[in-house]
């Protein structure tokens, strides 16, 4: 799968059925010794509450993908393997 082929798709997490972002917005890391991607990274929602923290984005391993359909990707991503990092994207 390509990385045009995911562009546009929203990502819903199966666990609690939140709309987590979409595709285009995102980052992704990727293997470099395999090009396979690793995870998605999605930056967090912009609202006047996190609008003067330091922002965090959401890490969504490759391994929780579920189903990739025509329009939306599910994930399966509990309370406790939420990953939220720090990064510059």
């Amino acid at each position: 799968m390509r990385m045009a082929d995911l562009v546009g798709k929203e990502i819903v997490n199966y666990y609690d059925g939140a709309r987590l972002g979409v595709i285009g917005e995102s980052d992704v890391t990727i293997d470099p010794k395999t090009g396979q991607i690793q995870s998605i990274i999605l930056p967090r929602r912009n609202n006047l509450m996190n609008f003067w923290v330091e922002k965090q984005h959401l890490v969504v391993p490759w391994e929780s993908i579920k189903k990739i359909g025509a329009e939306i990707i599910i994930v399966d991503l509990d309370q406790t393997n939420l990953n939220f990092n720090k990064y510059s994207v």
